[in-house]
């Protein structure tokens, strides 16, 4: 099952209105899209949220993501939660 990391440094701040957001608007919006969201975690000490994003196919993985980020729904987001983040990080991780 491939599962991505985010990490994102968020706009000082700005780290529990992301996190509300991203918890009502985001999380359900990935879970709609067929993706399974095992949690977010603020990091106050360095303003960063990190959260976990898994598929049971890796095969619809960039099919799925593109069609997420360019749904309707996602784009009609207002205001884009997108606007709290100063950084982005992503990298597909193994479990041991």
């Amino acid at each position: 099952m491939p599962t991505q990391i985010h990490i994102y440094t968020i706009n000082r701040g700005a780290l529990d209105a992301f996190a509300i957001e991203w918890r009502d608007r985001i999380k359900p919006l990935r879970e709609k899209f067929g993706f399974r969201v095992s949690g977010g975690w603020k990091i106050t000490e360095t303003n960063q949220f990190v959260w976990f994003l898994s598929r049971d196919d890796s095969e619809d993985w960039d099919t799925q993501n593109q069609a997420f980020y360019q749904s309707d729904e996602r784009r009609s987001l207002d205001p884009d939660p997108a606007r709290h983040i100063a950084r982005v990080e992503q990298y597909f991780v193994d479990s041991v």
